[in-house]
């Protein structure tokens, strides 16, 4: 389903990659995610420009889990990048898009005997291992299937980023990777394997961060490791993968930086690492998700009940909340927004953003300054690309919304509006509790 939108009359609209979002709402209802394409491929073009083609042996992967449909594996795809997988279902879902199977990476900390299979038969580039219990199902199914796989280990540096602690991921006690008193005996193992290939290591820092010291800090580990491997194991370390977690702006308090800021701090403490340890340069990757994805997205919401509550507070609530947006709810995660019909209008309130859910903890935004707002108004949350489609659930049996691709006034719909059948296709009745009709 494809449209371009004419912006008429809309000198109080908010325009959304040159398109009106209040058109948006009327056409595909809400609530609706929006995702530029333009800003996407933006993004990519950044880091080819800061990274893939300013340095030498260098690679990028799209961290899929932010946000991934068969569209979104397309333009990832047509941009050169790789993409990072963490299920047998955003495997499947590349698979079934056409993703070049020698271009994702495998990462997760409790891979399944069914979804090591499923990336052994597709032959995927790298399988990133995060346990010695996953190196045994993945040597067992490789072997199964005559196969050598490629495989990184992933390793925890010690290190915690500045973040929420719930996605803190680099620290000695991570539920992610194996710890550094351990790699040893698993590098030792894994050379004598005739169905495993090491490549090297990896590591994740965490999400969100604002500071490009951590990064610098988890290459001193790290490349510390390469030494003392290739000294006591005589093992050469090929590839080398930094993970993501850049920060994005969600609100007027986040100062998000450059690409290069990370990527360039990256590359100046291996070159460093390496010339004093006498070492070749491995391979270096990084895996951008929310940085691609994040501010190239927005959600739209209809206002409906508006409760005011004299001297204390105003709620104003939307027709969606905690099944299409779960971060404020397990992060307390902030937002910004506009209200998408009154946007040129003077701010004149404060109001919180309710959720339509039964929970007390469905608030959306805590006193955001508004325009006078009615019931029916549309409500635009920024930055809403990256951990909101995929984080989705339909808790209090809620469809999921749509999602509509735009670029240049032109839409597409990526991915259909759930109907109330749809959450009942899987369902099954008991014969025992079938009534007589």
């Amino acid at each position: 389903m494809a449209k371009t939108m004419e912006n008429v009359n809309c000198e109080n609209h908010f325009i959304f990659a040159d398109c009106d979002t209040v058109e948006l709402a009327k056409q595909f209802g809400t609530p609706l995610y929006v995702v530029s394409e333009e800003m996407i491929r933006e993004r990519c073009s950044e880091i080819k420009e800061s990274f893939l083609n300013k340095y030498k042996n260098v690679k990028a992967a799209y961290a899929s889990k932010a946000f991934l449909t068969m569209a979104m594996c397309r333009i990832i795809e047509d941009e050169g990048l790789g993409l990072d997988v963490v299920s047998g279902g955003e495997l499947y879902t590349a698979i079934k898009a056409g993703f070049p199977t020698e271009n994702i990476m495998f990462h997760g900390n409790n891979k399944a005997w069914e979804e090591l299979e499923l990336a052994v038969k597709s032959n995927v580039g790298r399988i990133i291992v995060d346990n010695l219990y996953e190196l045994d199902l993945l040597e067992e199914i490789a072997k199964q299937q005559n196969r050598k796989m490629k495989i990184l280990f992933r390793v925890t540096p010690g290190i915690k980023g500045e973040t929420h602690e719930y996605i803190v991921t680099g620290q000695k006690d991570s539920k992610f990777g194996i710890p550094l008193e351990q790699i040893y005996e698993v590098v030792r193992r894994t050379m004598d394997s005739e169905s495993i290939d090491l490549m090297g290591f990896h590591f994740h820092l965490g999400s969100q961060l604002f500071e490009n010291h951590i990064y610098k800090a988890g290459v001193e580990v790290i490349t510390k490791l390469v030494k003392d491997l290739k000294e006591e194991l005589g093992f050469i370390t090929r590839e080398l993968n930094a993970g993501g977690g850049f920060g994005i702006r969600y609100t007027s308090q986040d100062e998000p930086k450059p690409l290069h800021y990370f990527t360039d701090a990256i590359m100046e403490a291996v070159e460093k690492q390496c010339c004093q340890y006498n070492l070749e340069m491995p391979t270096i990757i990084i895996e951008p998700g929310r940085w691609v994805v994040g501010e190239a997205g927005i959600t739209l919401y209809t206002v409906g009940s508006i409760k005011e509550i004299p001297g204390i507070r105003t709620y104003a609530s939307i027709d969606g909340g905690l099944p299409d947006n779960p971060r404020p709810a397990l992060y307390k995660a902030k937002y910004d927004a506009v209200v998408a019909n009154k946007v040129n209008e003077e701010v004149s309130t404060t109001v919180t953003i309710a959720g339509k859910c039964c929970e007390s903890g469905d608030i959306l935004i805590w006193d955001l300054d508004t325009p006078l707002l009615t019931s029916g108004d549309i409500l635009a949350v920024l930055s809403t690309g990256a951990y909101n489609f995929s984080m989705a659930s339909n808790y209090n049996k809620l469809p999921k919304p749509a999602v509509v691709l735009i670029n240049k006034g032109h839409t597409e719909l990526i991915v259909e509006r759930e109907s109330y059948d749809h959450l009942l296709d899987r369902e099954i009745i008991p014969s025992y509790l079938e009534k007589n009709r």
